[in-house]
């Protein structure tokens, strides 16, 4: 991983810093024919915080991501969880690794009711003989499901109700809801609040926050500065493929975010 010039900020209090990361990306490099989108890019998460990926179009953010979550297998570098090297051939591997990800396009069922939204793919067999030919223990997904969004503070009106009589804010709340409930590591939110009303926005960075609260990890990937000076620990810059700085939420202003991600404040510099 790149070293960092001694001028660079601290980002983390001393209690953080002494845990190893439950997410890393070292010195990632992703071509596309001739196209490199990452540049040797590092990324740090480490437990029970909201880390905001930031940079302007082009950057390389979604690559990242989608690098970190299986969509997209690193040309050079490596990704560790918990410290452990790993690779990522799809997508179920990040979720096998404890790594979730939830994109703009949310990816629920609309036909479906939220309880079976929150156990797709994970679905809960029944007991005996039923569950042998495959009958869903539909009880005990409503069960879970209420018990969790309670936990979380996501409101609707019934676990049973289908994903399309929700509001935009409810939706992504379930979406993010889900990622939460099945991720061990870390949950990815890609533009999590994207086209959603002031109070639809509320409502969902207010699970995120209660997630970070119960010792979730957090990648928030957002365009909106106040947003992220708002609800992130941590705030990591990507510029032209590679990390270009780091920050403190609490110790940087929109002005120096906008001047990391535009190249005009450096804080970090790539030695390999």
């Amino acid at each position: 991983m790149s070293a960092a010039p001694d001028t660079e900020r601290s980002t983390e209090s001393h209690d953080v810093a002494s845990d190893a990361p439950v997410l890393e990306a070292r010195g990632i490099v992703k071509r596309f024919g001739h196209v490199e989108a990452l540049r040797g890019a590092d990324f740090t998460v480490r437990k029970a915080e909201v880390v905001a990926l930031i940079g302007d179009n082009g950057a390389g953010k979604s690559t990242l991501i989608k690098t970190l979550s299986g969509v997209h297998a690193p040309d050079e570098g490596e990704i560790l969880v918990e410290g452990r090297p790993v690779r990522f051939s799809t997508p179920v591997d990040a979720r096998q690794a404890g790594v979730e990800t939830v994109y703009q396009d949310l990816a629920v069922a609309d036909d479906l009711s939220v309880a079976a939204n929150l156990y797709l793919g994970r679905e809960i067999v029944r007991a005996g003989p039923l569950g042998r030919i495959g009958l869903l223990d539909k009880r005990a997904m409503r069960r879970g499901a209420a018990e969790a969004l309670s936990q979380l503070g996501v409101r609707i009106p019934r676990v049973t109700t289908p994903i399309a009589m929700l509001s935009g804010g409810q939706r992504q709340s379930v979406a993010v809801a889900r990622a939460i409930i099945w991720a061990t590591s870390v949950v990815i939110l890609d533009e999590p609040t994207a086209a959603l009303g002031v109070v639809q926005t509320e409502r969902v960075l207010d699970v995120v926050r209660r997630a970070r609260d119960a010792g979730m990890s957090v990648v928030l990937v957002s365009h909106n500065m106040p947003q992220v000076l708002e609800i992130a620990d941590r705030v990591e810059v990507l510029r032209l493929g590679r990390r270009a700085a780091r920050f403190r939420a609490d110790d940087v202003t929109t002005d120096e975010l906008v001047a990391a991600m535009t190249g005009s404040l450096v804080t970090e510099t790539d030695e390999r």
